[in-house]
């Protein structure tokens, strides 16, 4: 069956006080829409497509009850569509059915610390993925090698994803 693209108008809204949510920019997807997508999926999806004209791949859909679901509207997004929370967007999604891909620079360096390759392998695909895409946002390339270092570190110490954030907040 080929996946159905879904087009709608949604309003970008800001949660203000919401654990850990706090913040955030997000448009909702109403439950009939998700439906169209997803026929009787309760659970979170990516989707590709586009916010206004700016191409967007690899989002992540997340339940939020009664069969809709939030898309988080991230900076780079909001940049690309050069709107914030209030504003009226153009939404048009498809499913991304292509797995995510782990950062290979970082599975290269995984590769020289067998403990720490030992450890990620025995972590849930999701939680692999926390490190990885951590790994991806870096915008300089200073920055994405010292993020590689930690996380190879911390998961050479039996560290989570959590635990080695914690453990070099501060330093």
């Amino acid at each position: 069956m080929k996946n159905k693209s879904v087009f709608f108008t949604a309003t970008l809204h800001k949660f203000e006080a919401n654990a850990d949510k706090i913040g955030w920019t997000y448009i909702e997807i109403p439950a009939d829409i998700a439906a169209e997508l997803k026929p009787g999926n309760k659970k979170a999806f990516r989707v590709k497509g586009k916010l206004d004209h700016y191409a967007i791949s690899g989002v992540s859909l997340l339940p939020a009850g009664q069969g809709s679901f939030l898309m988080a509207v991230n900076a780079a997004m909001r940049k690309g569509i050069a709107k914030r929370h209030g504003a009226v967007v153009q939404v048009s999604l498809i499913v991304d059915e292509k797995e995510y891909e782990l950062n290979k620079d970082f599975i290269a360096c995984l590769s020289d610390d067998p403990n720490a390759l030992a450890f990620f392998n025995n972590l849930p695909r999701s939680h692999q993925n926390y490190f990885s895409k951590w790994i991806d946002e870096a915008k300089t390339e200073a920055t994405k090698v010292k993020r590689i270092s930690q996380s190879v570190f911390g998961l050479a110490n039996k560290m989570d994803f959590g635990q080695m954030i914690r453990y070099y907040r501060g330093k």
